[in-house]
């Protein structure tokens, strides 16, 4: 049997706009719903064939594709363009449940996503983790004592009462559509479908208690400070045996006694002294794996930054390594001996001891002398 045109379907021109689409599936599928049509064959079809329709010219991407191609431009399923037919009616309730307003459904089995048991879950913990240099570098695993709901030992739990295990509470209203029912969590299980039936002493209301309880923590190499891993099903524990909470380890780097961190690279501030920085020398100078030498080359300026390839931290993503950066910084001496200022003063008269432009700077001074000239 051939497919109807999906526009026919919902009454609604191709012209017609998201809002009008939605409107008349909404009013199609109100009027075909099973349950306002108990044991109607015909009105189950055609409430599916609605929400085929509405599933296709409700995407801008798939409409564009039955717009130029028809149903051979769907490849025979809608989701697709033709399974609805071959789905249950839950499955469809699912997907367009909302499509109602989400909290009301019509009859008996309605409304789909109304008539679920809300599955609760526990609060999440936040906690600072403080961490070296050293310990981001490798990676490192904590032990630490966290403060957490736990169920108590010995809490029952029986169905509830109230909802009789479905989470909502159902209530029927008369319309000018006929009988319809609205649905809401259940105020005396918050939805669980569950209620406490032994609470050990010390418990609160949900039969839960605060221990203090170690969790292992395995941090990976490269966090940086002010992150947040998150360690699933690590929080405080759910009423009625649901679902943990999460533990969110905020990371809080400290500081280093000689390195400064900025991402991946480390940086360090050698001072030298004015004779190592003229004749050259080498250097010690710490990094995250011990200590090191470095050569400070003859005629070395202050400022004069040395690479370490690969000295840095590691990428968090595992992407490379940072380099350790050392700034050199030419120390002048404040006090001097007369013997010392007596080299100085004989020094600073050769012309190795002045500053000698060169580059760009000595281009400049000459192009300033034939301005002036």
């Amino acid at each position: 049997m051939a497919k109807r045109d999906f526009y026919e379907v919902l009454g609604v021109t191709r012209s017609a706009s998201e809002s009008e689409i939605k409107k008349a599936y909404r009013k199609m599928a109100i009027k075909y719903h099973p349950d306002k049509n108990p044991g109607d064959k015909e009105a189950e079809e055609n409430f599916k064939e609605a929400a085929e329709a509405y599933e296709v010219l409700s995407n801008p991407e798939k409409k564009q594709r039955y717009d130029q191609f028809g149903h051979a431009g769907l490849g025979g399923a809608a989701g697709g363009g033709g399974g609805f037919h071959n789905m249950n009616m839950e499955d469809i309730f699912d997907q367009f449940g909302d499509i109602f307003g989400g909290a009301f459904g019509f009859g008996g089995g309605g409304g789909g996503r109304g008539g679920r048991r809300a599955t609760m879950k526990g609060s999440n913990l936040r906690i600072k983790l403080k961490l070296t240099i050293e310990e981001i570098a490798n990676g490192v695993q904590k032990r630490i004592k966290v403060n957490k709901l736990v169920n108590a030992p010995g809490v029952e739990y029986t169905t509830c009462n109230t909802c009789r295990g479905t989470g909502r509470i159902m209530r029927v209203t008369s319309t000018i559509l006929g009988q319809m029912q609205t649905a809401s969590t259940c105020s005396t299980c918050s939805g669980s479908g569950q209620s406490v039936t032994k609470r050990p002493p010390g418990s609160d209301e949900n039969g839960l208690v605060r221990e203090e309880t170690t969790i292992e923590i395995e941090i990976p190499a490269g966090v940086e400070d002010g992150m947040q891993l998150s360690m699933r099903g690590k929080g405080n524990a759910a009423p009625m045996g649901g679902v943990p909470g999460d533990l969110l380890v905020v990371i809080e780097e400290i500081p280093h006694q000689d390195l400064s961190r900025d991402g991946q690279n480390l940086y360090y501030d050698l001072y030298v002294n004015f004779a190592d920085a003229t004749l050259g020398n080498t250097a010690e100078i710490p990094t995250i794996s011990g200590k090191a030498k470095i050569k400070v080359a003859p005629g070395t300026q202050s400022g004069k930054i040395l690479r370490l390839k690969g000295k840095g931290l590691p990428s968090v993503q595992a992407y490379g390594r940072g380099d350790l950066l050392v700034t050199v910084n030419v120390w002048t001496p404040q006090t001097l001996n007369s013997e010392e200022k007596k080299m100085l003063e004989k020094l600073r008269e050769s012309d190795n001891f002045r500053p000698s432009p060169t580059g760009k700077e000595k281009n400049f001074f000459s192009r300033m002398k034939e301005y002036f000239n």
